[in-house]
Parts: C-alpha cells; sequence; structure tokens
C-alpha cells in the first residue's frame, strides 16, 4: 500500500488473508512434524532474549526484523517494477529471501512478515504470544521504510 501497488481499501482484506493462511500453514506444519518420535511442540516461533534461538536482546531482534523487511521490501518493489526485466522477479526475491533468513534465524527465527510470526505464535501460546508485539510491530515500521526508499530512489524523470 505504500509503495502504491494496491489502494489502502485492499489492506484489511490482505492481512486478514494473510493471517489466515499462515495459521493454516502453521497447523499443516505440527500436523506434519508431529509425526516424528521426539516432537516437542516447537514450530520456529519467532522470539527475542530467552526465547530467541541465540538469546539476542528486544533491541537487536527490533533492529534486525525492520533492516530485513526493509531490504526484502526494497528488493521486491525493485524486481516488480514495471520498469524491471520481466521473468527475473521470482529470482531476485527468492534468493533475498534465503539470504534474509540466513542472517536473521539466528536472531529471531526470521519474521519479515507478522502473518508468517502470528500462526506459530497462536499456537505455541506463552512467550511467543508475549512477543508478538515486535514482530508486528518491526515488519510494519521495515516495510514502510522499505517501500518508502524504494519510491524516493526510483522515480521517473
Amino acid at each position: 500500500m505504500v509503495g502504491r501497488r494496491f489502494k489502502s481499501s485492499e489492506l484489511p482484506h490482505y492481512i486478514i488473508a494473510q493471517v489466515i493462511g499462515a495459521i493454516l500453514a502453521t497447523l499443516l506444519i505440527r500436523t506434519i512434524a508431529s509425526g516424528a518420535e521426539g516432537f516437542s511442540g516447537g514450530l520456529a516461533s519467532n522470539g527475542f532474549g530467552e526465547h530467541s534461538p541465540h538469546h539476542y536482546n528486544m533491541m537487536t531482534a527490533f533492529v534486525i526484523e525492520i533492516a530485513m523487511t526493509a531490504m526484502f521490501l526494497f528488493i521486491i518493489m525493485g524486481a516488480t517494477d514495471k520498469r524491471a526485466p520481466a521473468g527475473l522477479a521470482p529470482l531476485a526475491i527468492g534468493f533475498t529471501l534465503t539470504l534474509i533468513h540466513m542472517i536473521s534465524i539466528p536472531v529471531t527465527n526470521t519474521s519479515v512478515n507478522p502473518a508468517r510470526s502470528t500462526g506459530p505464535a497462536l499456537l505455541e501460546g506463552g512467550i511467543a504470544l508475549d512477543q508478538l508485539w515486535l514482530f508486528w510491530l518491526a515488519p510494519i515500521v521495515g516495510a514502510i521504510i522499505g517501500a518508502l526508499l524504494y519510491n524516493y530512489v526510483s522515480k521517473e524523470d
């Protein structure tokens, strides 16, 4: 919406669809994973402090989620710009998301999407649900920064 790719009136529907999809995907993953011996119920929920894979603090989690989401949105905006070469967007977006995960899984388990964080947090509850606010706030801030930055640097003459 901030990148002017769809109307603000479409935003609530987009958010609802994303969250429902994330919950259904998490249910599917839990169903599959629970078939393995030793499954403990963890669903890679996002977190900071004691809930971070390597115990990174809240500020670090906040900063990395903003930075990674801003970078991701910037790449998405560029790769899907009508002036970009056709057909390369999936590669650019896929490779960027892979890099983002390599960088931020140790810090937060990688969100960059509030819906992705909501599914596991709702099913796990506890600390994952308590910390969910950060994984809504930081990606939204990052997405706004990424879209605004792209719009600024890509102005047509």
